[in-house]
């Protein structure tokens, strides 16, 4: 494997990661081609189906790692985590947390050193060229994997940070940036989002179980703001049919967020499952964003607990075999 360094090799191959899945062209010792597998498809009758990185977050989150991990489940699009993408791009690391029994010392010490690595992420963030980021797009786009959301959540960075989060999301070939819905987050976001031509895309928990609370509020602010709609946290918050939302804002979704929850009289309530022993009208909603090509992303969000022999990856994998037998 002569053009592929060592350094970057072991990367490739670290966890549960084989070298046959390794979307590279790379040449055998001997000179032969090595058969490498086919590029994903995990577009089911018209519906893209993906994964957020958080769905893999007790295991490695290297950007060659979840590479990994996305080819194993079959999956062709996926929302990336900003901290996946910072890692690659190389910001400063965060100093390590002291363990509970620390010293006073120890602690202040930490302290320090978070604050001067903090200062020095967000001169970091100002000043990083986008070509480390333009070469992870690459490296996901050869193994046929697209990054169509980058999650950042950047409504509490200065503006030359959010103009960054944007220009980094650009470079990843994304549609635009995710964070967690809120007036702060679409009133500073939005403005950017339409400069850029791109969206500010807005991702709820259990707000909608709240009186009062609406989706419409948010997206009033501009017409770069989206939505991530997660349907399991707003079933499992009010009880309601997801596609009640997804038919009346279909137009400023560009995700949704799939999981299988009970409903808030479930038993017990408001619980993620795993997928098909919940209440969440998975099925229903696939075959709605199916029947009416809506060009909206699902993405699984692995949150059940994994059961014993098992890892994330082998679950999402079932996640996306789930919606594939019902989109076959």
């Amino acid at each position: 494997m002569k053009d592929l360094s060592r350094r970057k090799f072991l990367a490739l191959t670290a966890g549960s990661a084989t070298l046959a899945m390794i979307p590279f062209d790379i040449a055998s010792p001997t000179g032969a081609a090595i058969a490498l597998p086919k590029k994903p498809n995990s577009k089911f009758r018209g519906v893209q189906v993906g994964a957020i990185t958080y769905s893999w977050r007790s295991m490695s989150p290297t950007a060659e790692d979840t590479l990994n991990y996305c080819l194993q489940c079959g999956i062709s699009s996926i929302e990336l985590m900003s901290n996946t993408i910072e890692l690659y791009a190389g910001i400063p690391q965060a100093p390590a947390r002291p363990a509970r029994d620390a010293t006073d010392e120890q602690k202040a010490a930490y302290q320090k050193a978070s604050q001067e690595v903090a200062a020095a992420q967000k001169k970091w963030r100002t000043e990083v060229p986008m070509t480390k980021l333009e070469e992870l797009r690459k490296m996901y786009n050869k193994a046929g994997v697209k990054i169509h959301i980058a999650k950042f959540s950047p409504e509490n960075w200065s503006d030359e940070e959010i103009d960054y989060a944007f220009r980094a999301a650009k470079a990843l070939g994304a549609k635009g940036v995710s964070t967690e819905i809120g007036d702060k987050a679409c009133e500073k976001l939005g403005p950017v989002a339409q400069k850029y031509g791109m969206y500010a895309i807005m991702h709820q928990h259990l707000q909608p179980g709240q009186a009062g609370w609406t989706f419409e509020k948010f997206l009033e602010y501009s017409p770069a703001i989206m939505l991530n709609f997660d349907a399991g946290h707003y079933f499992g918050a009010t009880g309601l049919h997801p596609n009640g939302i997804i038919e009346k804002l279909h137009d400023r979704i560009v995700s949704v967020h799939m999981k299988d929850k009970t409903g808030p009289k479930g038993t017990p309530p408001n619980t993620n499952m795993e997928w098909g022993k919940g209440e969440t009208p998975i099925k229903e909603i696939l075959l709605l964003v199916s029947k009416n090509k809506w060009p909206i992303n699902v993405d699984i969000e692995l949150e059940y607990p994994v059961p014993e022999g098992s890892d994330a990856v082998k679950e999402v994998k079932k996640c996306v075999d789930y919606c594939r037998n019902i989109l076959a």
